[in-house]
């Protein structure tokens, strides 16, 4: 329980911040969205931050309950998963994400997410 509380303390603030400011200022992200979308090269080099980091998620945390701390290991997964598309199909993600990034709701959606868990991992963290 203390290294989800501590995951949770790491995880928590950074999602809650992100979920804000893609609610907030969807305009900035998408231009920040179209920079990266320009350069494969930033996208292979944010998959070889991101595995490493979902990996060390996984491996300290891949607990698989029916409570809160499956948020984290989830989001240890998501990141594995990101640094491997990142890696090996950038190209295609280029394309993908460009499409994507002019609607709306490709950052309602996930802004809300990371919003929400962002809240409720801050909320057990720090409340508990």
């Amino acid at each position: 329980m203390q290294t989800s509380i501590f995951l949770a303390k790491l995880i928590g603030p950074v999602a809650l911040l992100m979920g804000l400011v893609m609610l907030l200022d969807p305009a900035r992200v998408r231009t920040m969205a179209r920079e990266v979308m320009q350069g494969e090269a930033f996208i292979f080099m944010s998959g070889i931050i991101t595995l490493p980091i979902g990996l060390a998620l996984v491996n300290a945390h891949n607990i698989w309950t029916s409570d809160w701390r499956v948020l984290i290991t989830l989001f240890g997964w998501m990141a594995v998963a990101a640094g491997i598309a990142r890696l090996a199909f950038g190209g295609q993600l280029k394309t993908v994400g460009a499409a994507m990034v002019d609607n709306k709701m490709a950052l309602a959606i996930p802004g809300v997410l990371m919003t929400l868990l962002g809240a409720c991992l801050s909320y057990i963290a720090y409340m508990s």
